[in-house]
């Protein structure tokens, strides 16, 4: 079989027109050769783009394409004992991040932001429980967590610390109805929710904890991130406490994710600003005694741990 030397900028390009004719939903299909069936010759997958064919290096190649060009890879179809198809599935463009928070509740139980799982996202959650080891979520008894919406990342503590039944956690969000439905998930009576601003935790009178939890909340528009950051340091967490931040380096869209972080007047992915602040946390965290990792991929996650003797 004579291959193509068309290139995977070629079929990005071909990919990236067919789909601009499409509206939200709708698909794009290629043939490509079945992988279980691909030769030591031919060790990868070959795709047929307008009767041209060139070799792809197997289906983490179409999920990569898929997420450049904001498309859904969907399920495979056979079509002979060689060949199946590949699908796309272009995504809209509804984003929790267009909506007016002045409006509705952007983080509500009945936004676009609900529809979002990250607790089911390998790519998330592997990096979460990591973040939990490192800080030794088993050694710590009261833990905060702010922006804890409908309580997700302590699902996964209650599933995961051997130490459950010992610890007090704490959870604050500004969403009511986020609050609401996180103590109808997790009615323990050692954890406690709070509707609140988390810039006024002084009127809480939390008092300090051994470990701090944040996962793409400080970052958020209306909040000055340096400041309240440096706030929370020292006013909440233990001199020989830990804290997890989440930054996310992800876009959300149909529920999909999409990788790289996106700001403002910017059309592309542009991730100066969140390694700006995960780099001032880590200086920061540094001075004040604690040993910093930083690790993860759609979330990049910052874990600190005291090194006082």
């Amino acid at each position: 079989m004579d291959f193509s030397t068309k290139t995977t900028l070629e079929i990005l390009e071909i990919l990236e027109k067919k789909l601009k004719t499409k509206k939200a939903k709708e698909i794009v299909e290629f043939k490509v050769l079945n992988p279980d069936i691909a030769t030591s010759t031919y060790s990868g997958n070959i795709i047929e783009v307008d009767n041209q064919k060139c070799i792809y290096r197997g289906y983490k190649a179409f999920v990569d394409l898929a997420q450049i060009v904001y498309a859904k890879m969907l399920t495979p179809i056979v079509i002979s004992d060689k060949f199946i198809k590949i699908r796309f599935e272009k995504l809209s463009s509804d984003s929790f991040h267009h909506i007016d928070a002045s409006k509705e509740e952007k983080y509500g139980v009945e936004s676009i932001f609900s529809e979002i799982h990250k607790m089911q996202e390998p790519s998330f959650i592997a990096h979460y429980i990591k973040a939990l080891q490192n800080v030794d979520i088993n050694k710590r008894v009261r833990v905060l967590n702010l922006g804890i919406n409908s309580g997700d990342e302590f699902e996964v503590i209650k599933q995961y610390a051997t130490n459950f039944s010992n610890l007090e956690l704490i959870g604050i969000d500004y969403c009511y109805s986020a609050i609401q439905k996180a103590k109808e998930k997790l009615n323990d009576k050692n954890i406690t929710f709070y509707t609140h601003d988390i810039t006024d935790l002084s009127s809480l009178n939390l008092g300090q904890f051994d470990l701090i939890i944040s996962i793409g909340t400080l970052q958020s528009s209306n909040l000055e991130f340096n400041p309240l950051f440096m706030s929370i340091v020292q006013n909440y967490l233990k001199k020989d406490g830990a804290m997890i931040l989440g930054f996310p380096n992800c876009r959300w869209i149909d529920g999909e994710t999409i990788y790289g972080a996106r700001v403002k007047n910017y059309p592309f992915s542009e991730m100066g600003l969140l390694y700006k602040d995960v780099i001032f946390c880590k200086k920061y965290l540094q001075q004040k005694k604690f040993r910093v990792t930083i690790t993860g991929k759609d979330y990049i996650f910052l874990t600190a741990t005291s090194i006082r003797k």
